[in-house]
Formats: structure tokens, sequence, C-alpha cells
């Protein structure tokens, strides 16, 4: 995503020398975005024809008849024009991506890693859109389609751009990174996330490391001091063709370290230490994983080329976004309120217990508890069961009172609780809610969290819209 641009994305020349493609019908056409889904189609777009789970060239009139300006396709049959034919429409937005690379004098930075890559990215979109024209991935498009479409959207006065990479398996990262030549290459934490597909925390380290690879000659490479495996992404780095390592964290020899940290409900403060410059901070965010976060973004702000003390100033209004331990107050229908910790977008054994210690720091009003409303953590292997049991003793340190339990495998952590923390068990979210519903009271703080997979994002929506329950956000 960017800022609105008074100069067309692409010309048809410009598009046509990028992909080696073959022009239908009129030339001269200009788009000023690129769509790969005909939902979010905006006017001036230029849709292309992905072939994926269904095949974009059926949707090609639709496209056209919500004003696409062309079509990016794979066949001449399809009746629309104008548009532009390649022999692969994935292979043709790469193309574009690259091109709008390569015609940028962008500083560009990737970000990836088991958990904060789309927090960290969203923040630092907001710190670049604070020093001119920045560009950033949208959502988490950070897979072998959404990078090169967020590449190929970015216009060419863009002055800082920030890309978040995503992964399931070993090479796909430098893939990625190779398309992006991030001038600075960030890796957030290291965590159990793809255990599944790698088999080891160790083999993630490796596969989260190939970022480095793609680094521009003199890149920096960006990795955090205090993962226990901090040494090994080290040595991935030193053998990449970065001209400098930075680390952050919170120990003193770390060359961009978080000296102060506090947060609670109404947001967190601290003071960053960047390379001898004292700054300090102020998030909208909760959660003392946010502390983690924080450095990420000092550090790959400080390799981007900006002041620690206006990057400071930037992450002033910086939140949680939708589903990443957003807190919001929830009117009752009969009187008070409750507060929800929205942190249904993903989660994995770390990410879960950072989000069960912001909710132990949380403080319930009058008569209210903490509770937890857990789902399934997906995508960890063999030892699933032993993870997901192995929650009870982060639940008992942060003195949760009250856990509902979601999923065939959130079944092992049910069994590990005390019998007087258990609300319930539910096989899914959609009993889950139902439990939800009879289980909240005024004062009480609720954390909603687990894997996409696991549906606890519905239980959130719901509460956060309110009219299933009579509710509203206060």
């Amino acid at each position: 995503m960017s800022e609105a641009s008074a100069n067309p994305l692409w010309t048809s020349g410009q598009a046509m020398a990028a992909t080696g493609g073959m022009l239908i019908g009129e030339p001269g056409w200009t788009v000023s975005g690129i769509s790969i889904d005909t939902r979010t189609l905006q006017p001036g777009d230029l849709f292309v024809a992905l072939q994926d789970a269904r095949d974009g060239h059926d949707f090609v009139a639709a496209a056209m008849e919500k004003g696409a300006s062309a079509c990016l396709v794979e066949r001449g049959d399809t009746g629309v024009e104008p548009a532009l034919m390649v022999k692969d429409a994935l292979e043709g937005l790469r193309a574009l991506g690259a091109a709008a690379r390569d015609r940028s004098d962008a500083i560009r930075v990737a970000v990836t890693g088991s958990v904060g890559k789309t927090s960290v990215k969203e923040a630092l979109a907001a710190v670049f859109r604070s020093s001119g024209p920045a560009h950033w991935s949208v959502k988490s498009y950070n897979n072998h389609w959404g990078v090169p479409l967020t590449l190929a959207r970015m216009p060419r006065d863009t002055g800082r751009a920030v890309f978040e990479l995503g992964m399931n398996h070993a090479g796909e990262i430098r893939d990625l990174s190779s398309l992006v030549r991030p001038h600075v290459a960030l890796i957030t934490r290291i965590a159990p996330a793809h255990l599944e597909h790698l088999g080891s925390v160790e083999a993630i380290a490796d596969a989260k490391s190939e970022i480095f690879d793609g680094l521009e000659q003199d890149g920096v490479a960006i990795y955090p001091s205090d993962d226990p495996l901090a040494e090994r992404i080290a040595r991935h780095a030193r053998h990449s063709c970065a001209a400098f390592l930075l680390d952050f964290g919170t120990s003193a020899s770390a060359a961009i370290r978080i000296e102060e940290f506090e947060t609670g409900l109404d947001g967190s403060r601290g003071v960053a230490n960047v390379l001898g410059v004292r700054a300090p901070f102020r998030l909208a965010a909760t959660g003392a994983h946010w502390a983690w976060n924080a450095g990420a973004i000092f550090a790959a702000a400080a390799g981007a080329g900006l002041d620690a003390r206006d990057v400071a100033e930037a992450l002033s209004d910086v939140g949680a976004e939708p589903g990443r331990g957003r807190a919001a107050r929830i009117a009752l229908p009969d009187g008070g309120a409750f507060t929800l910790l929205d942190d249904a977008y993903n989660a994995n054994p770390v990410s879960m217990a950072a989000a069960i210690a912001a909710l132990g720091a949380a403080d319930p009003g009058p008569d209210g508890r903490r509770i937890a409303v857990l789902g399934d953590m997906l995508e960890l292997g063999p030892d699933e069961d032993r993870l997901h049991a192995e929650l009870a003793d982060h639940l008992a340190a942060a003195g949760v009172d009250s856990v509902l339990t979601c999923g065939r495998r959130m079944k092992h952590l049910h069994d590990a609780l005390p019998k007087t923390v258990r609300a319930g068990y539910a096989q899914d979210a959609a009993g889950g809610l139902e439990q939800v519903k009879s289980l909240v009271r005024s004062g009480d703080v609720v954390l909603i969290k687990g894997s996409n997979g696991s549906g606890l994002h519905k239980i959130a929506s719901v509460l956060l819209d309110g009219t299933a329950l009579g509710l509203t956000e206060a």
C-alpha cells in the first residue's frame, strides 16, 4: 500500500517491456493499481488473472465491468480487451515486481520471523510514512504471490518500503528475499511455528535466515540478540553480503536495546538506546512482547537511515492491529463493561505465552476476572500435545482465573488445568462462542488467542461487533 500518487503506476508500454508480454487491443492504457481479486478491485487497476485455487481468467469480464483499465492474462481467448498476454501470470507479476524494484530508489526493508513480523511491519510503515513517500505490504501479503504483488504496486517515487516475508518450508524465504533484494533484512524472533514442516526450531532459524541471502551489497542484517538461536542466525548473516550486522534486545551489549519498558491496558512506554542515542517512546499497543517488537522497529528504522528520536515520535500513535493484541472495552447490555484482548489472528507457543503474560499484567475491574479463551495452535508437529498442555504453567504464572479451551488440540490443555480454572471446553469456535456469551461479566479482562485456522477470530469479531450479544464497544 502507498499514499496516492498523481502519476500512473504503469503504462502499457512499461508493463509490456517489464513482462515481455504481447498487447491485445488498443495500446496506450495506464493503470493506477494492481489487483488479483475482483472483490477489492478499484477502477483503474490492472487485473492479474492468477491461476490458484480458482482461475482468474473466469473473472476478467467482471474485472473490466468494475473498471479495470486492463488485464494481465495467459490466454488470448478471454474476449476482454485491452489485455497484456504472458506465458505465466504469476511470473508476469514477479516481472512487474522486479521492474518496480529496479526503477525506484526506495530503501527496501524486509521483515520475517516466527512472531511479531506483521506488527513490526505495520509499525515500520507508520514510521516510514512520517518521513516521506512510503510503501508497505497490505495485511499479511507475505507469500509467493503477496510479495511480488506488493513490489509491483510500489510507485517509482517511494522513499522507503517495508515487505513482510512468510514461509512454511525451507527455500521460500530465499526466493522472496531474492526478489525484494532488501537493503535491510530483519528477523524478529524464532519460535516453534512450523515444526510440522521443518521439524526443529533450528531448522526454522535456518529457513528464516535465508532472508539475508537476498540482501543488496552493503546491506544491513538485523537479528534478535535475546533469542536462544541468536548466534546461529548471526552466522548466516555473516555469510551473506551484509556489510553491517545489528542486534537488538535488552542486554547491555546489544547495539539497539530497550533499557526501560512498562505496559498496561492503556498502552506501553519505554526508552530505546539506538547506537548510543537514548529515545523515550510511547505505544498505544499493550503487552510485554512489545518491548521485543520495539527493539526490532528501532533497529530496522536505524538501518533505513532514520533518527531514533524521529522514530520515537512516529511510534506514539502505533497500536496493535485487529487480531494482534488490540484492547477494546465492550459495554454490557445490563450495565458495566469488560475488556477484550483480541489476539485471535494466529498463535504458536511463544506468542501464546506472550499473550498470556499480557493478560496477567492486566488489572480487572471490581469483581472482574482474567479469562483466557484459547484455540488450537496449528503446524506444531509430533510435539503438539505436549506444547498445548505446557501452557498450563504460563496460565498459572499469570494468575489467570478462568480458561475456556476450543479445539481438539486444546483438549490437552483443558485436561492439564486445575478443575478450579476450567471454564469449559468446546470442540470448535462456534461452541466456544456460546460459552463465552454466558461467561463474561463486568470487570473481566478476556483474552482470545488461537491459530487463524482455529476460527477464534470469529468469537472476537462477534464480541467486537456486539450485535449478537447486545453489546457495544464502550
